[in-house]
C-alpha cells in the first residue's frame, strides 16, 4: 500500500521584510520586520503539511549549497520529520533565496529571486527506484532551469521526470510559478498529459489553456471554467486546480466542475499573503491523499491557505488541519455569481 508524499524542485531560503510602503526608483521605505523562513514549492507544501498534521510520510527531493542556508533547510527538514534522503547537497553551488519584500498596510508581496543550486536540479537528479510514496509534487515549472529546458522535440524536460514518475507507481502533481517574462506556454503545454493534479493561479492557468484571463476585481466563472476545461482538454488527467483571491475552481478529469470560494479573512489579520497558494497545493493534497471528495478537499485549501496570511512567511501561521477548518468557518467564505 502506497503511502506518502514525495514533494521536489525549488528549495529556498526566504528573507521576508515587512515594509511601510512600496517606494519609488531611487526612493525609501522603512523596514518594519524581518525574518528568514522557508520558500519554494516543496519546502513550503512538506512544511504546511507537516503542520496540518499529515499522517502519511512526508519526503524531499532537490539540490542545497554547502552553506549556512542548505544546512538551515536540512536542519528544518528533520524537524519537521521530512525525509531529506533525495535533497542532494552541491558543494560548488549557494543555496537558493529570495528576497520577499511585503507591504504592511496591503499584505502585496514582490520577489528578488536568486537561483542558485535549484538551477542545476535536472532530469538526471530524480531516480524513483524504491519510491513507496502515493503522490509526487513538482514545483515550481517555469523556476527549474533544467527541467523548464526543452529536449529534442521542444517539450520541458519536466514531462520526462513525471512521466517516469507515473510508470514509477506515482500520483503526479505539478505547480506553476509567475515568472518575470511570459514563458512558451505551447511548449509547456506538453507537460499537462503526464500530471494528475496541476496548481495554476489565473494568470498561469490562462497562459498554459491558451485562454488567457483578465479577472481584476470580480470573477468571471464563465472564463473561469472555459479555462479549467481546456486545462482538461490539453491532457490534465484527474484535477485541474485554478485559484484566484476570490477562491479556486476545480475541473475534472471528466469536465466536472467544483468551486469553493475563498476565506473572508478580516484585513487587520493578514500579516502577508506569500506562501498562500502553496499553503492551498497543501490543503488540497491532503485531502487527495487520503481519498476525501474534492469539495473537502478544496475547503481545507482554502482555509490553509487563509491561515498562512495570519503571519509574514509562508508556514508559520498554517495551523492543524482541524483549526484551520475552523478557522475558516469562524471568518466565513466569500460569495461570488
Amino acid at each position: 500500500m502506497r503511502s506518502g508524499i514525495l514533494a521536489a524542485g525549488n528549495w529556498i531560503r526566504d528573507h521576508v521584510m515587512v515594509v511601510d510602503s512600496w517606494p519609488a526608483e531611487d526612493g525609501l521605505a522603512n523596514i518594519l520586520s524581518q525574518s528568514e523562513a522557508n520558500g519554494g514549492g516543496p519546502y513550503n507544501v512538506l512544511k504546511d503539511l507537516s503542520r496540518l498534521g499529515a499522517p502519511f510520510p512526508l519526503a524531499g527531493l532537490g539540490i542545497v549549497g554547502d552553506d549556512a542556508k542548505g544546512r538551515a533547510i536540512l536542519a528544518e527538514c528533520r524537524e519537521l520529520g521530512v525525509d531529506a534522503a533525495r535533497l542532494r547537497v552541491d558543494p560548488d553551488s549557494s543555496t537558493s533565496f529570495t528576497e520577499v519584500i511585503t507591504v504592511r498596510g496591503t499584505g502585496r508581496r514582490t520577489f528578488f529571486h536568486h537561483r542558485g543550486a535549484n538551477a542545476q536540479l535536472g532530469p538526471g537528479d530524480f531516480d524513483f527506484t524504491g519510491a513507496g510514496q502515493r503522490l509526487f509534487y513538482l514545483g515550481y515549472l517555469f523556476l527549474l532551469d533544467g527541467l523548464d529546458a526543452a529536449g529534442p522535440d521542444g517539450a520541458p524536460a519536466a514531462r520526462d521526470v513525471l512521466r517516469r514518475a507515473r510508470s514509477a507507481g506515482l500520483q503526479t502533481s505539478l505547480d506553476c510559478v509567475s515568472a518575470a517574462t511570459d514563458p512558451s506556454w505551447e511548449a509547456a503545454r506538453a507537460v499537462l498529459p503526464e500530471v494528475d493534479v496541476l496548481f495554476a493561479n489565473e494568470y498561469e492557468a490562462g497562459g498554459l489553456s491558451g485562454h488567457p484571463l483578465a479577472l481584476g476585481g470580480a470573477v468571471d466563472r464563465g472564463a473561469i471554467e472555459t479555462v479549467a476545461r481546456a486545462l482538461v482538454g490539453h491532457g490534465v488527467r484527474r484535477w485541474a486546480v485554478v485559484h484566484f483571491p476570490a477562491g479556486a475552481c476545480a475541473c475534472s478529469g471528466a469536465g466536472d466542475l467544483v468551486w469553493q470560494p475563498a476565506v473572508r479573512v478580516r484585513p487587520e489579520l493578514i500579516a502577508g499573503s506569500v506562501g498562500a497558494g502553496d499553503a492551498l497545493s497543501a490543503g488540497v493534497l491532503f485531502g487527495v491523499h487520503e481519498g476525501w471528495p474534492i469539495e473537502r478537499s478544496l475547503e481545507l485549501g482554502v482555509c490553509a491557505a487563509a491561515a498562512s496570511l495570519l503571519h509574514p512567511t509562508c508556514s508559520e501561521g498554517v495551523l492543524s488541519h482541524g483549526d484551520c477548518i475552523a478557522f475558516g468557518q469562524s471568518q466565513g467564505f466569500a460569495s461570488f455569481s
